[in-house]
């Protein structure tokens, strides 16, 4: 199956075109801000990269959040437009679940949420331990000694060094964004659905009064 991963979630644009088990082409740029200039000629250099076209496309898989609200919409809505246009499935994927897969094990994926929390969600094997929550640094670090009882485990996203603060010991992997090659993959084994974004607060930016 040829599915193209899209991530706009965090603090990088990543988009990768993967048939089965390879990876045909991908791309990925740190940035907090410019998804939206970035994502459309980033898809295209993938695609070009690949040797295809877009309707060799079979799914369109994106990161639904938690993140950046405007990241994430971005992301969304043009998922959303090239599926249409194609004709084609949707897959979505939270973004914690692709930071967690850049390790194997007991794996916690923490993203800095601003306003002193984290975004946690933590994984064995791939199988999910807890639902994404946001939490302040300490609630997270004590929901993590819950869970993992002492074992071995990663920390995984921009949140780890918060949380490492009050764990000490653990593997931490810095990543500003998820992999949009993960996300491809953890798509082509899942249903298609409508895709929903996945806030756990409301937004920082207020409407004027």
């Amino acid at each position: 199956m040829i599915v193209l991963g899209l991530d706009t979630c965090l603090a990088s644009c990543s988009v990768a075109v993967r048939d089965g088990e390879c990876v045909l082409a991908s791309a990925r740029e740190v940035m907090a801000r410019g998804h939206q200039e970035r994502l459309a000629p980033m898809a295209q250099q993938v695609m070009a990269q690949a040797g295809l076209s877009f309707d060799k496309l079979e799914r369109i898989a994106v990161t639904v959040g938690p993140g950046s609200f405007t990241g994430l919409r971005v992301g969304i809505a043009f998922a959303k437009g090239l599926a249409a246009a194609l004709d084609l499935p949707t897959v979505g994927v939270g973004s914690l679940e692709v930071l967690a897969a850049e390790a194997d094990g007991l794996v916690f994926a923490v993203v800095d949420a601003r306003r002193g929390q984290v975004y946690l969600q933590g994984f064995e094997d791939g199988r999910a331990l807890m639902a994404p929550d946001a939490l302040t640094a300490e609630t997270a670090a004590a929901r993590i000694a819950e869970l993992s009882m002492g074992r071995p485990l990663t920390l995984v996203g921009s949140g780890a060094p918060l949380v490492e603060a009050l764990t000490p010991g653990v593997a931490v992997i810095l990543a500003e964004g998820a992999d949009a090659r993960h996300v491809a993959r953890l798509a082509a084994g899942r249903e298609p659905r409508p895709l929903k974004p996945l806030y756990l607060r409301a937004p920082d930016a207020k409407l004027p009064a």
